[in-house]
């Protein structure tokens, strides 16, 4: 997966268009009814983060190309459009699936240039959707990135991480391994309605347990903080004592972008299902991606006194990255922190 939702013009090996992609098969199961997997062979794995993007890493792997947690938010949408798909239900429904990543990787892992440089997973699509079941990409991966002594973090919704665990924590006594958790939205109705595909928020604060259990720090992403849907006092109380109780190290809070295709798709959504909503979200995001400062600054505000009383603050990180996406991602999956934006 390319890093083209925060840049422009980073290549990882495959191409706008199945058809010049690598593809090697189209396929279709009972068990992932609606959904259609294409089999690439991708030319690179490690995808270099531009210079100017001021991350702690430099350096992401992405599995797959399209996402079936289908999330209405999903700033990685528009990538779908270089395969000549389009950023709504062909996001949701038609996956990319990097067959030979894991090999490929280990290649370029064993260059003498290579320099063991932090290498960030899920920065784009999630390593650990459903299809990871069945392909079974990750754990190969984990073993070609602590075999070659790389320290890399991992960001994900998907409970199936659970199942790589015990490789995690092998691979952290060997190298730095930075685990975190997306879990913005507290209620399971509303969760299920913009998150369809991702497992139930109950699910996901057990994993975070379960990664703190088995002896790893555990970063949690509260984000995207959807304007008037979750940015209440009761929501974000109950959503970090929850996240709390359940262990995690630290917390990123930051509201949710537009950009993109996605903003039509996430409006069309709330129109159908919100519609008093669709004016004030007008009026908060202009025509830009991004909330007003003034929402931003409101937000800050709010959730300060609630990371501090549950003690999930831990360092602030990364405060100077240069865009909002950017920041984001900086302190996902790296250790402790608490970040504000």
């Amino acid at each position: 997966m390319r890093w083209q939702g925060q840049t422009i013009d980073t290549d990882d090996g495959a191409l706008p268009g199945l058809e010049r992609a690598g593809l090697v098969r189209s396929v279709q199961t009972p068990e992932f009814e609606g959904i259609t997997f294409h089999e690439v062979l991708c030319k690179s794995a490690l995808n270099k983060v531009p210079e100017a993007s001021a991350l702690p890493f430099q350096f992401t792997v992405n599995t797959f190309r399209g996402c079936t947690h289908a999330c209405r938010y999903c700033f990685a949408r528009p990538t779908h459009e270089y395969l000549d798909l389009d950023a709504g239900s062909d996001f949701d429904s038609q996956v990319v699936v990097k067959m030979n990543v894991a090999a490929v990787l280990r290649k370029e892992l064993a260059r003498r240039s290579w320099k063991r440089e932090h290498v960030a997973l899920g920065t784009n699509t999630d390593p650990y959707q459903r299809a990871e079941g069945r392909y079974r990409l990750m754990p190969a991966i984990i073993g070609a990135l602590t075999e070659s002594d790389t320290p890399f973090s991992i960001l994900t919704k998907g409970t199936l991480l659970r199942r790589d665990l015990p490789m995690l924590r092998q691979a952290a006594e060997r190298v730095s391994v930075g685990i975190g958790v997306s879990l913005a939205i507290h209620d399971p109705e509303l969760q299920k309605a913009v998150e369809p595909g991702t497992p139930s928020p109950r699910a996901r604060l057990d994993l975070i347990r379960s990664v703190t259990d088995a002896g790893l720090p555990c970063n949690v992403m509260v984000a995207p903080v959807m304007p008037y849907l979750t940015d209440s006092t009761a929501h974000l109380d109950g959503l970090l004592c929850a996240i709390a109780e359940a262990g995690a190290t630290g917390v990123t809070i930051f509201p949710m972008h537009l950009r993109g295709s996605t903003r039509g798709w996430f409006l069309n959504w709330l129109a159908s299902e919100h519609p008093a909503l669709v004016r004030r979200y007008r009026q908060l995001y202009g025509r830009g991606a991004y909330v007003a400062p003034e929402y931003k600054t409101w937000l800050r505000a709010r959730v300060e006194p609630m990371v501090e009383k549950y003690g999930l603050g831990g360092r602030s990180e990364h405060r100077d990255a240069p865009t909002p996406e950017r920041r984001e991602l900086a302190t996902a999956g790296t250790g402790p922190a608490l970040t504000l934006f």
